[in-house]
This record gives structure tokens, sequence and C-alpha cells, in this order.
């Protein structure tokens, strides 16, 4: 361990101790965490006080700590409502660097004097934070641009940090009980990925590329436009944006901003991020949104972003459905198809605890998620189902957006408009279109899988004549009758399924269902006929 990281893991260790947090984590006398399981430590859980001295102690240690915090504060399902209420104060700030700092990093990055790359460029900074601060600027070629500057030397401290931060997290779930079913080292690894894509200002240019793209038929959503020639991994150069701040819009009185368009655009535009686009903005709060001329709404900020894949787009808005529907039977299942839930959970519990969510917030009619979404991911805190980060990160986006909206117009109804959206989203599942659009993969692994089928079909019947494959079934195979109801079974079965993907004009899952059943006659042959 070399000097650097001795100091600061000794500087950790000490803020840990100052904040009463080595009698949950257990110390021995040579300052490794053990778990000390008596009933002190695990009072200390509970303490009332616990969040309040967590923040402190993030605040104390600096960008990467206070970055986690933040982190954590997405995560109600993991740590908790308290704390994670607790954690979303936060204050991400640092002193600011002077300007000969910047114009070194700026000239190092660019790769040229900054006199001739920009006609102006403001000694005073916008904002700053713990890892980088704003500058106004002019391009030589004129335009208008805001200059986002990582502050030297972040990166190589949130290293260190990570680094020991990962140390610990993992001595603490390897002995400390109580610790363990928070999977610390599951959130350290998230928060790595989350905190590097953070600090490197490529993907943060690469994510306002691709939403500006999604957006780019839409004249009521803007993205600031960026200068690929004025960027790098320390450098960000965007359109200068000079528009309202939300909470001015909510104050106004006139006629100059039409409220009602604006809380219909904004909830539409975040449900096209979440289930068209499945790329969204992971923290939309109003800070990060400003009202342009014409109403037209600016999202800022697209440095954290939250990705769905084709299938769990289709999940999630299965999940929506049902929701809506309160169907608690149909969600438990549809969680436990997404892996979500496990199998073995104790669905009568579960059931029951659902119903009474549903009776609490559903008992009138609603048009808002507002305090549903918060009160059912504490509901899967509970059951101790951690859920994946992305879906949390989608239900605290929607609850922002969702408020925005409410501060807009009060009486919109989110329902009316996630609704046939979902819908739509679902219906795709059940589309056979689905499986060969855009597919040219597809195509290709049917053929392999046509050319491969006789060859496979006829070494496995061999393997099985020469006693080569055996075969594990949980039915009773000793006998005629339950053989031939199963080969039975497996033919009917085959002979009415008309969905999916095709193979020689039937669907993939009816001729596997067919070679498994000639297989089972092989076996038949030999066991019963040939013997």
């Amino acid at each position: 361990m070399d000097k650097a990281t001795k100091e600061r893991l000794h500087e950790i260790r000490e803020a840990i101790k100052k904040y009463g947090f080595d009698k949950i984590l257990g110390q021995t006398a040579k300052n490794k965490i053990r778990s000390k399981g008596d009933d002190e430590a695990n009072e200390l859980l509970w303490d009332d006080e616990i969040p309040v001295k967590l923040r402190l102690m993030f605040q104390d240690l600096g960008t990467t700590f206070i970055k986690l915090g933040q982190l954590l504060s997405t995560r109600p399902d993991v740590v908790g409502e308290k704390i994670a209420d607790e954690l979303a104060n936060l204050q991400d700030d640092n002193p600011p660097i002077t300007y000969e700092q910047v114009k070194s990093i700026v000239e190092e990055e660019l790769d040229g004097k900054i006199e001739d790359l920009f006609e102006d460029f403001n000694h005073q900074h916008l904002a700053t934070a713990s890892i980088g601060q704003v500058h106004e600027a002019k391009l030589i070629t004129g335009e208008h641009v805001a200059v986002k500057i990582q502050k030297e030397g972040i990166t190589d401290k949130i290293d260190l940090d990570v680094r020991i931060l990962k140390y610990i997290a993992n001595r603490a779930d390897k002995f400390n009980s109580d610790l363990r079913k928070l999977n610390l080292p599951g959130i350290m690894d998230e928060f790595d990925r989350s905190i590097h894509k953070e600090i490197d200002y490529n993907n943060e240019f690469m994510n306002m590329q691709r939403i500006e793209m999604n957006f780019e038929d839409n004249p009521n959503i803007h993205i600031p436009s960026t200068y690929a020639n004025y960027c790098s991994s320390k450098v960000l150069t965007m359109e200068f944006i000079e528009g309202t701040d939300l909470n001015d819009v909510y104050a106004s009185t006139g006629d100059e901003f039409d409220k009602k368009l604006l809380a219909k655009n904004v909830i539409d535009s975040y449900l096209q991020q979440l289930f068209i686009d499945g790329f969204f903005h992971g923290d939309p709060h109003p800070g990060n949104i400003k009202i342009l001329e014409n109403n037209v709404i600016c999202y800022l900020d697209l440095g954290m972003m939250g990705s769905f894949d084709e299938k769990f787009k289709r999940d999630l808005s299965e999940v929506v459905l049902l929701f809506m529907d309160q169907d608690v039977d149909g969600l438990i299942n549809q969680l436990m198809y997404m892996d979500i839930l496990d199998y073995d959970i104790d669905t009568t519990t579960l059931r029951r605890d659902l119903n009474d969510l549903f009776g609490r917030y559903f008992g009138v009619q609603l048009n808002r998620f507002d305090g549903v979404l918060e009160a059912l991911l504490s509901l899967m805190q509970e059951y101790g189902v951690i859920l994946p980060n992305e879906v949390v990160t989608m239900a605290r986006g929607l609850s922002m957006i969702e408020a925005i909206a409410h501060n807009l117009d009060p009486e919109i109804d989110v329902f009316a408009e996630l609704k046939p959206v979902a819908k739509r989203i679902a219906k795709q599942k059940l589309d056979p279109k689905r499986y060969f659009k855009g597919k040219k993969s597809n195509a290709i692994l049917y053929g392999h899988m046509i050319q491969a089928l006789p060859g496979l079909l006829t070494r496995t019947i061999h393997k099985i004549d020469n006693e080569e494959l055996q075969f594990r079934f949980e039915v009773d195979i000793t006998d005629k009758v339950s053989i031939i109801a199963l080969i039975s079974a497996l033919i009917i079965g085959s002979s009415v399924v008309s969905f999916g993907p095709r193979l020689f004009d039937m669907p993939v899952i009816s001729l596997i269902g067919y070679i498994i059943a000639i297989i089972l006659s092989v076996i038949g042959m030999r066991k019963f006929v040939l013997k």
C-alpha cells in the first residue's frame, strides 16, 4: 500500500470513528473491519441521527463521498427513505479554481492557445462544483457557448477513494451480517461505473448528441448544441442557454407561458425518453430544465442518463399497465418473469401488502403517482428486493417530472398520458414481426439453425442408440403409459402453437416440441419395443 493510500485510508477511518460508524462496521485493535454483533451496534443501525451523521461525514470527506451520497439518495429501496432524503441535501460545491488553472487545462486539452480558440472567454466562473466549473465564452466563429472544465487532479483523487471504498465495502460485507443485506460491494461497483461516466465529459457529449437526435423532429424540445472540436474528456463546450428557470415560470401570472401546454409537453417528452427511446434523463429536477421562447422545453446537465433495451421497455410497459389496473397477481408474476422477484418469495403476504397499498392510494380516482412509487419502493425494500438501478432511476425521474407538470398544471392527469404509451409498447411484444424486423442477425441465425438441424438430430439419435446420452425426467417414464402420454402431450401442444419466429413455415417452439417428441419416441422404442 503506497503512502497516499495509507494517508487517505487513515483520514477515512478517522471520519468513520468521529461520527460513530466504527461501532456499526466494527473494528479490531488493528483497525480491521469486523462484525461486533452486539446490541449497541444493532441499535445504531436504527438510530434516528444516522442519516444526519452520514451526510455530515460524506460532506467532510469530499468529492467522491458527496457523489456516493448523491447516488444513495436515489436508492431508497437500498438505504431507506430517511437516509435517502437526508443525503439528497448534500451540497456538491468546492472553492473555484483560478482562471490561470482553467486556461492551462483548456489549452492542454484542446491543443491550442485559448485566445486562438475563443474570441472571448470570461475569467469569472458561472458555476462551480467539486468536479468542474463552467465559464461563459464566445467561439472564434461567433457562437455563444458555455465551457465546462474539469478540475485538475480530480480523477486521481476519485480513483483512490473508490479503491478504498471498495475495500471497506468488501470487508463490511464479509464480516458484518447486518450490512450484508445491503450488498455494499454491488453498490460500490455501481458507483464506480456511475462516477467514472460523470468525470468523462466525452460521455456527456455523446449523451447530448444522442438525445438531440431523438428529439430532432420535435419543435417543443430543445437540447443544447455541442461543438466537437472544442470538447474532450475534461472540457465540454455547448450552446449557451438563456432560458427562464422553472420556478420563475411557476410564479408567472401573465400569458408569456402556456403552462398547460408546458405540463403536457414535459410529461410527453419524458414518456418518449422512457418508453420509445429507452434513453432518459436520470436527474430531471427543475434546475436541469429551462423554458425558452415559444414554450420550448430545454433539458440540461445530461451527464446522468438511464437506458433500457427493447425487451426491458416492453416488460416495463406491462408492469406499468398491471400497476395502473391494480392487478396484483399479474404484477407479481411479471416481476418474477423479469427476475426482480424470486420465485420462492412469500407471495401470500406480498399479495396482501400490495392490495393494502393499492387500497390506500387508489381508493379514489388518482391522476398522479405522487407517493405511490415511493411506497412501492419501500415495500420492495421490506421484502429484501434490490431493484435494478435503472428502474429506481426511472421511478425517481418520473416523480420529478410529474411534480414539474403538476406545478405547471394542477389538473393534468399523468395516468391518462402514460397509459396509451405503455399499451402501445406492450402490444409490440405480441407482434410476430418484431422477431424479424430490422434484424439481419436473426435471419443469419435461423439459416444456421436450418442447416445444422438435420445433423444435430442424427447425432442425438445416434448417441441415444449407443447409450452415450442420458435423460433425466421428473415424470416416471418406466412404463409405456407415461412415455406415450408425454409424447402425445408434446405433439398436441406443438400443433396448437401459432406464435413466435418460424422455421420450415412452422413456429420454432413447435419444431422444438416435435424434435423432443421424436427423441422420446426413440427412447421408448429402445426401452419397450427393441428391448
